[in-house]
């Protein structure tokens, strides 16, 4: 048996009903109200982020490339919601200081991770990119052609096929990669290979209540980028505290 099989094999995992998504949303609501200022404080930075990103219109590359930023930083911001989890689960005290412990604690993980998972986008929307130029000879309207009209009017069915299966298609390997990957960092304290070896572990093994929870995710993040990223205030933090429970429940003590 390989030295990987033996660090993944000292953390048994938990089989969850297919419901149990919504008693995560539900403890990580009630989590996220116990500490609603920080927690929004997070939110906030991720809206501002991507505000400032989609300044024109919403053209498929700053989509790319918003999607792209928060796969930098989600894993910082998430870090800091888990961490606020964490510690109220524990019964410590959860400020928006004592969150930023667990990012400076596993600051180097959580840039690989980071890596890891920008580098997933990226390879996704290129192969994308690649293909529309191959077939149709361009890979988005011009920019300044959509700054002050309407962007989906422009965009061909080419270019929304491709780019619709290139985002679900980075959207799942992303979610198989992290779906307990941040709060095992902070918790476990184990490298991101480790804990990205076991969300997908968790994936395959609950694939019903994966299945769920990444319905639940998707549909939340809708919203959020449905309000012009403002829904994402809440939406993120709220995904990063029912996370924490996510994993608590999943991933057994050892």
């Amino acid at each position: 048996m390989s030295a990987a099989q033996n660090s993944l094999d000292i953390y048994p995992i938990h089989r969850v009903p297919a419901t149990r998504p919504f008693i995560w949303l539900a403890a990580g609501w009630d989590s996220m109200m116990h500490s609603l200022g920080p927690s929004l404080a997070y939110g906030a930075l991720v809206a501002l982020l991507g505000t400032m990103i989609l300044g024109y219109q919403e053209h498929p590359l700053y989509i790319a490339a918003a999607v792209c930023a928060f796969l930098v930083v989600g894993p910082v911001i998430t870090a800091g919601v888990c961490e606020l989890a964490r510690r109220r689960d524990h019964g410590e005290t959860s400020d928006f200081q004592d969150s930023l412990e667990a990012i400076r604690h596993n600051r180097s993980h959580l840039l690989s991770l980071a890596e890891v998972l920008a580098f997933v986008a990226v390879a996704g929307f290129s192969l994308a990119a690649l293909v529309l130029y191959a077939t149709v000879g361009s890979v988005a309207p011009a920019i300044e052609s959509t700054v002050w009209g309407n962007v989906m009017a422009q965009l061909s069915t080419a270019h929304l096929l491709a780019y619709s299966l290139a985002f679900l298609g980075v959207s799942a390997v992303v979610f198989l990669l992290s779906v307990v990957t941040v709060p095992m960092m902070i918790d476990r304290h184990v490298d991101p290979g480790i804990a990205m070896r076991m969300s997908l572990r968790v994936a395959v093994r609950d694939l019903p209540a994966m299945i769920i929870w990444a319905g639940l995710i998707i549909s939340l993040v809708a919203f959020g980028f449905g309000t012009r990223l403002w829904g994402m205030v809440l939406v993120l933090p709220l995904l990063g505290h029912a996370t924490w429970f996510a994993y608590r429940d999943i991933v057994e003590e050892e």
